[in-house]
Parts: structure tokens; C-alpha cells; sequence
């Protein structure tokens, strides 16, 4: 392998900007299968990172399928297969990117809940209603309900049928989930927003009960839009603090250290 490589700067996670570096040489043929990687501790000097970083680098290689480790001989490369979908979120604390993820959910729920409306039975109408009642508990007993949020969602997505939009909801989990907690947080601040939450949600339901396919998916898209108003209300106090604090897990990024 002639492969070199730049120092790393200082960033979100050192790690990742080793893992993407290496994923690139190899997606572009610098690195070809076969070929062994440096050692760590070479790895570590060319990037000028601990060896842990490049460790954690090595562990997403393969756990994209790119590289594999031989038990006393070294890790090596695997051809490449198709590239996987992956997010960058550099400014994910803030509002405009948690708005870009909610609009990802309006076009996924607007289509599960179409899909639900046609093809629930009494047991996936059941599964919702109970979902949503379980909303309703957490914030009774002062949680943010965004789990519970996210697995209505989910019982709905059952209800579809489709097992690759599960799926794709699962793979997306992390960055939904991180968007509802926002959502979810700059709603309770206000009991109209709340409220209107209960309502949509609702209304929803309602329609997948009734088999309205195209009521359910236009409450779905309903729901989403006025979930975007209210994040374009939230004031800056609310990103500044618990916006930015809710939003980090999306990329990780470690939250900025206490000034003195």
C-alpha cells in the first residue's frame, strides 16, 4: 500500500475523519483489496492521532464490510461493495438541520400512514391507540414522551406492512429520534403546542381506523408541517440551550465545556 496521509485537525470525532479517510482510498481504488493496512501505531503517527482513535476507525471499516482482521497477521482490505447511505450533520444542534430531519419524516410518514390506513387490522389499530396513550403517561409523569413518540410513529409504520420501511426507519432511528426530542422539548414549553401535538396525533389515528388512506396521510402531513412551524417559533433562547443540548447526540459531538 503507497497510500499516505494528512494529519487529522481537530473536530466532532477524530475517529470519524480517520475512518472517512481510509473509506476513500479504498472506494476510489487508492487501496485495493488485498492489500494490508499500516499498523496502528503507523496509522497513529501519519495521522498524528492516538492509537484508540484509529482503533475506532478501524472498527467502522469493518463494520462497513471494508477491512477484516487476520489474528496475528493485520487487518486487510475487502472489496468494496455498494456505498452505504450516510449522513453528515456538521451543524445538527442546529434549527435549520432539525428542520431538514423533519422534513425527511414528513415524506416517511406521510406515506407509512397512507400505507397503515389501507392495510391495519383491529390489532394494528389496537397497537396505535395504545402507543399513543403511552405518549400521553410519559408526559404525565414529566419525561419528554419522544420515545414513546417515536414507537407511535413506529406502531403505525407496522401497521403499512412494509418491512423495508421499517427498516428504513430503524436505520434512521438515531437521527429521528434526535429530531423528536427537539421537537418534543420546544412543545412542552408552550400548552397550545401540546395541545395541538394530542390533536394531530388524533386525528391520525383516526383515519387509519377508518381506512381514510388519503385523510391519513394528509393529517401525517399535517402533523410534520406544523411540527416545522413550531420549531420556526421556538425562540433563541431555546436553541442556545436545550435545543443545542438535545440535538448533539445526532453527531455525537461532545457539548462544549463550562467556561470558568
Amino acid at each position: 500500500m503507497s497510500s499516505s496521509f494528512a494529519a487529522i485537525k481537530p473536530a466532532i470525532k477524530l475517529s470519524d475523519q480517520v475512518a472517512s479517510a481510509l473509506e476513500a482510498e479504498i472506494r476510489e481504488g487508492r487501496i485495493q483489496a488485498g492489500d494490508k493496512l499500516p499498523t496502528e501505531a503507523a496509522l497513529a503517527q501519519q495521522f498524528e492521532v492516538s492509537r484508540t482513535v484509529v482503533r475506532e476507525a478501524i472498527s467502522r471499516l469493518k463494520s462497513l464490510g471494508l477491512v477484516d482482521s487476520r489474528q496475528g497477521s493485520g487487518v486487510y482490505v475487502k472489496a468494496p461493495g455498494i456505498e452505504p447511505l450516510h449522513f453528515d450533520l456538521p451543524h445538527a444542534a442546529s434549527r435549520e438541520a432539525v428542520m431538514q430531519i423533519v422534513e425527511v419524516r414528513r415524506a416517511l410518514e406521510s406515506e407509512v400512514a397512507e400505507l397503515a390506513a389501507q392495510r391495519r387490522s383491529e390489532a394494528d389499530v389496537q397497537a396505535i391507540r395504545e402507543a399513543m396513550q403511552r405518549i400521553s403517561e410519559a408526559v404525565q409523569a414529566g419525561r419528554d414522551g419522544a420515545e414513546e413518540d417515536v414507537e407511535f410513529h413506529r406502531a403505525i409504520a407496522r401497521a403499512a406492512g412494509n418491512p423495508f420501511l421499517i427498516s428504513t426507519l430503524d436505520y434512521l432511528a438515531r437521527f429521528l429520534q434526535g429530531a423528536t426530542r427537539v421537537t418534543r422539548a420546544n412543545e412542552a414549553r408552550r400548552s397550545d403546542f401540546a395541545q395541538a401535538v394530542t390533536q394531530e396525533h388524533e386525528q391520525i389515528v383516526r383515519a387509519i381506523e377508518s381506512g381514510d388512506a388519503r385523510g391519513a396521510r394528509n393529517a401525517a402531513t399535517e402533523h410534520m408541517c406544523n411540527a416545522l412551524r413550531r420549531i420556526e417559533q421556538a425562540d433563541t433562547t431555546f436553541w442556545a440551550q436545550d435545543g443545542a443540548r438535545l440535538a448533539q447526540p445526532l453527531v455525537g459531538e461532545a457539548p462544549p465545556s463550562p467556561r470558568a
